[in-house]
């Protein structure tokens, strides 16, 4: 148990607790701002990922608006590549792993019966550095020049040599970004291997854990990977290097090299905590226990391992040697067979259970069915010599939205429905919930499977015109995505909605629900487990 939170004994002269740990939080605004409480600090990262899920949404808005027709229509194209370039930035450090990281903080501790996190000031400051970071990020906007126009991967040497004067800003942005993940990471770390109630074992621990484990190892590993990609970055825009300018003797295709390195491990990490939550999910509302736990770990620890050899998979185009294009063909290939088994074992869950299709279940399954349409569309661009045809079109974006949007958001909104009657104590709405599910569903679909047509005819990514052939797709897609992007607004009032009231929830809302979290009672206590409970 962490020292500070056996201070709750203490009292002091006046007969009370020495310590707010006693009582329910402090009042008012400093309590969020200094405290350490791991389900405060899981609030703060959910409510911080949406509003940049709504902000990295509002440029995608943009970005559609400007490709509804042909032609230069709304927005010049130097604002379209800092629309493109701050809507991936936002999404994936903004919006994705904040909420993962939300999840972990708020659920993992219930998860294992542990009292906190292990490192909970460090918890806080690993919160508080994300506002800063993406105040800053979004601030080069307004700067002259603009703000990032270089795509989120910034290649060289579009962001050293010809990079807008706010490039040094962003690079600061993403130090701090990655500052927060290492030490939120650790913290997970820390957490999962010291602080598990007495008999959860590893092997007992809930898929949602597991995941979380290896995504940690993943984020210390490549983060700082990411800091030295972009520190070489510092060093050639003010410092005279050249480590990515051949006019001095670098190589911008090691930019790509040490990008993709942490680029590619970056994406399963977006990916993993969304396979843990959903191996929860799956099986609550097929009333049946999880099929193949085991393999499942072991498929996330393959996923894992696998994601540090295909990083080239990005650069088939470059000009790499032949034999690396087969050795990161093959090993990407190799990435099918553990999502393969993860995949089987949803299915096999599933599988003659009593199945009822509330929110979470229906996201779930979306997400199963349509993750796996972005794995196949991932197959297809592993083969090196089909994807110079793929390389760089909208077919890139289809592969990849339909990983992330199914994948990574549809994860979080199963899990945010799963868990909201646990956090807030009442039941959503779940008419309204069903209506968000279907709205999303549909508008995601025809925002981005248009997008594999007009790939396939040749129209590349990141361009703000187009010739009059894709007219009718991009049309398409950009209703879809606007039907998606209004239907979030959806989303925030149905959570409000459950904050403020509705039916209580009980301790275990869902029937087929297995795990320690469900043993405690709805609104989850702001204190849980200070005596750890005892897992059979």
């Amino acid at each position: 148990m962490p020292r500070e939170t056996d201070m709750s004994a203490v009292i002091d002269d006046h007969g009370h607790a020495g310590h707010e740990h006693a009582h329910g939080p402090a009042k008012g605004l400093m309590r969020w701002v200094l405290t350490t409480n791991h389900k405060d600090i899981g609030t703060m990262y959910l409510w911080f990922s949406f509003s940049m899920f709504l902000l990295g949404g509002s440029f995608a808005m943009v970005i559609r608006a400007e490709l509804f027709q042909p032609g230069l229509q709304i927005v010049e194209p130097e604002f379209f590549n800092q629309m493109t370039t701050m809507h991936g930035l936002i999404m994936v450090f903004g919006a994705v792993m904040p909420a993962f990281v939300g999840l972990a903080n708020w659920m993992i501790p219930l998860m294992i019966g542990a009292p906190d996190m292990a490192l909970p000031r460090m918890n806080n400051f690993s919160f508080w550095l994300l506002p800063a970071a993406f105040l800053l990020l979004v601030s080069t906007l307004f700067m002259p020049g603009g703000g990032p126009n270089f795509g989120w991967t910034f290649y060289a040497p579009l962001s050293t040599t010809y990079a807008p004067e706010s490039v040094t800003f962003f690079i600061f942005a993403i130090h701090m970004m990655g500052i927060s993940s290492i030490m939120g990471a650790i913290n997970v770390v820390a957490t999962i291997l010291n602080l598990r109630a007495p008999g959860m074992t590893l092997m007992k621990m809930p898929l949602f854990v597991w995941t979380w484990l290896i995504t940690a190892f993943l984020l210390i590993a490549v983060m700082p990977v990411l800091a030295g990609c972009v520190t070489m970055m510092l060093m050639d825009i003010h410092f005279g290097t050249s480590f990515f300018n051949a006019a001095g003797g670098g190589d911008p295709v090691l930019f790509q090299h040490v990008f993709w390195f942490f680029g590619h491990p970056e994406v399963y990490i977006m990916i993993l905590p969304a396979f843990g939550a959903v191996s929860s999910i799956i099986p609550a509302f097929s009333r049946k226990p999880l099929f193949g736990y085991t393999s499942m770990v072991y498929a996330v620890a393959a996923i894992a391992f696998l994601s540090f050899i295909v990083w080239a998979h990005h650069m088939f185009v470059v000009g790499v040697p032949l034999v690396g294009e087969l050795f990161f063909m093959y090993a990407t290939m190799l990435i099918a067979v553990p999502t393969g088994v993860k995949v089987f074992n949803w299915v096999s869950t599933m599988w003659k259970g009593s199945l009822t299709f509330e929110a979470p279940m229906l996201f779930a399954v979306a997400f199963v069915i349509l993750f796996s349409i972005g794995g196949f569309s991932g197959l297809m661009l592993s083969i090196a010599p089909a994807d110079f045809q793929y390389q760089d079109t909208y077919f890139v974006v289809a592969h990849f939205h339909y990983v992330l949007v199914p994948g990574a958001i549809f994860g979080i909104f199963a899990s945010a429905y799963y868990w909201l009657p646990k956090w807030t104590g009442h039941m959503y709405d779940e008419t309204l919930a069903k209506l968000h599910f279907w709205l999303s569903f549909v508008g995601m679909n025809l925002a981005f499977f248009p997008m594999h047509f007009v790939g396939l005819a040749g129209m590349p990514r990141r361009i703000p015109d187009y010739n009059l052939q894709f007219a009718n797709f991009n049309m398409l897609s950009s209703v879809g995505a606007f039907t998606f992007g209004a239907t979030q607004l959806l989303f925030l009032f149905i959570v409000i909605k459950t904050i403020r009231g509705g039916a209580p929830a009980p301790a275990k809302p869902w029937d087929g629900a297995e795990g320690l979290e469900w043993s405690l009672p709805s609104p989850a206590p702001y204190h849980t487990f200070s005596t750890p409970p005892d897992v059979k």
